[in-house]
């Protein structure tokens, strides 16, 4: 799915999951992507080290939403929060507020530079 606006990101990242189909979810991230995966400040960088999280995700059950909660666009960036939530059988698995930049490639297309699974669900520093 080529996401053209950066409004339709997460949902399109949710229906990519809900494929269980790793290069689709691949497909949203430019090459040197960095992903965070939880609260810690372990960085993944790059196709090949975003996938090795991403055969994990496939692992949990369920079906995730990914509502946009906000787009801030400058240019040919984009800074995105999303409220997700994967469920199965009527239980939340797993859920979060995701914080994300984006890029508008040169065909168009927008793709993820960075992606924190819950860094805007993180407590406040205090």
């Amino acid at each position: 799915m080529t996401v053209t606006d950066p409004r339709q990101m997460n949902e399109a990242f949710a229906q990519a999951f809900n494929s269980r189909n790793i290069g689709r979810l691949l497909a949203f991230y430019e090459p040197t992507a960095v992903l965070r995966a939880d609260g810690s400040e372990r960085n993944l960088t790059g196709i090949d080290a975003i996938a090795g999280e991403f055969r994990q995700l496939l692992q949990v059950p369920g079906t995730m939403t990914s509502k946009n909660n906000f787009c801030v666009e400058q240019g040919d960036l984009a800074l995105l929060r999303a409220d997700w939530e994967v469920v199965d059988d009527g239980a939340i698995v797993v859920s979060g507020s995701s914080a994300e930049l984006a890029r508008r490639q040169s065909d168009g297309r927008w793709l993820y530079v960075i992606d924190h699974t819950v860094g805007a669900g993180l407590p406040r520093v205090r």
